[in-house]
């Protein structure tokens, strides 16, 4: 991946640490995830009149300066089509250059109104709805979200991208009225696939020691983590496990751990060289329930699964599934019962338990840790009896062709 390089949301030929002159405005520099955008300080954002209403956002809509806006429209703009960022590090983007125009701790309304007219005006279809003290701001979206408010609107889906700034709300309670001043027209649907991270600073990244016993050897290595990942998917939604497994490490990240990885599988057949990455994903964490963590349903991508201290079924099944992608490429099942997430391999010829699937076998490689030291082919008893659903299948020829 390219490095995300610095904007420049003003077109300056430099950057100058001398007072300004007259006329010129002054800038500041704002830290992206390892990157420096360079922003102007002299908008001014017009006060938002409270209380909240429906008229009150119309009123903010049409005293709204454009063209004072314009120059950070065009950066956001010509960002997204030299670096071709996926929809949801480019909403991060918008954030941030929301943030500064208008603090959401000063004004969370008209931070928020600001975060709506960027992404509208770049190309997606985005929309705010009203109640007393609430307004959410949605987004035309094709795929499943699973622990955040959606609407549907003339037959489309819409999901809420700051639901979470609230906490809860009784829908029961409170009649939402939908805000159109401007609707997008021939605007694309914001996805939450994620293919490729930022290319953070290395000074970002902290070692992280990691020690597991299989049993019969004791393995300890260091890798580099980085902390900005969290920030990056604090309100990443629950999706789809096709989205969440398929979401990749960042770079200092996989080149410090895949080359460890690939050394200890080294010369190993690939059944035992999956089972090697079954015991890692077991051992090398700490077991803990996403209410226990986060205090509801949270789904970690496999990097944020090193990253924290404790994670849980869900969680190393994605971080099992990444590395078995990496290292070996084969077609794998993800099983999902009543309370519990894992993974179905298929190798060159099944090997215990297995699944049925489009007319092949799949062996059962249980990532999470469990009451008994479960070999290849082999599941828990008390899941023996239960009904399961593939919830997705990776094909690597597939893949490839999508690609």
């Amino acid at each position: 991946m390219s490095r995300f390089c610095t904007i420049a949301l003003l077109l300056l030929l430099t950057v100058s640490f001398s007072l300004p002159l007259a006329g010129q405005q002054t800038q500041k520099k704002v830290d992206f995830f390892g990157e420096t955008l360079v922003l102007p300080t002299s908008y001014q954002a017009p006060a938002f009149e409270k209380p909240l209403s429906q008229l009150a956002v119309e009123e903010f809509y049409n005293r709204l300066d454009t063209a004072a806006l314009q120059p950070f429209l065009s950066a956001l703009l010509q960002y997204k089509e030299e670096h071709s960022p996926d929809d949801w590090l480019f909403y991060q983007l918008v954030r941030r250059v929301a943030e500064s125009i208008s603090p959401k701790a000063d004004d969370y309304y008209r931070y928020t109104f600001y975060k709506w007219w960027f992404l509208l005006h770049s190309g997606y279809d985005a929309r705010l709805t009203v109640s007393d003290t609430f307004l959410l701001f949605y987004v035309q979206s094709n795929e499943m979200v699973y622990n955040i408010p959606y609407r549907v609107m003339n037959g489309k889906q819409y999901v809420c991208l700051n639901y979470h700034d609230y906490g809860s709300i009784d829908f029961d309670k409170h009649t939402f009225t939908e805000i159109t001043p401007v609707v997008a027209t021939g605007a694309k649907a914001f996805s939450y696939e994620v293919t490729r991270l930022p290319d953070f600073r290395q000074s970002d990244y902290a070692e992280k020691e990691i020690d597991f016993n299989d049993g019969i050897n004791y393995y300890s290595f260091k890798i580099k983590i980085n902390p900005q990942i969290k920030a990056l998917f604090s309100n990443y939604p629950v999706v789809d496990y096709g989205l969440q497994f398929n979401i990749p490490l960042s770079k200092t990240t996989y080149e410090s751990l895949m080359p460890v990885l690939r050394k200890q599988v080294k010369g190993l057949k690939p059944k035992d060289g999956v089972e090697f990455l079954m015991h890692f994903t077991r051992y090398a964490f700490m077991f803990k329930p996403d209410r226990e963590m986060f205090g509801g349903e949270k789904r970690l991508t496999p990097e944020q699964t090193l990253l924290y201290e404790g994670s849980d079924c869900e969680d190393r099944a994605a971080l099992f599934f990444l590395l078995v992608k990496e290292l070996y490429n084969l077609p794998m099942l993800v099983l999902t019962y009543p309370q519990h997430v894992t993974v179905a391999v298929q190798f060159d010829k099944p090997y215990g338990k297995t699944i049925s699937y489009n007319g092949n076998q799949y062996s059962i490689c249980e990532p999470s840790p469990q009451r008994y030291d479960l070999r290849i082919g082999q599941t828990l008893p008390e899941l023996k009896k239960q009904a399961y659903e593939i919830a997705y299948a990776y094909r690597p020829h597939e893949a490839l062709q999508e690609k």
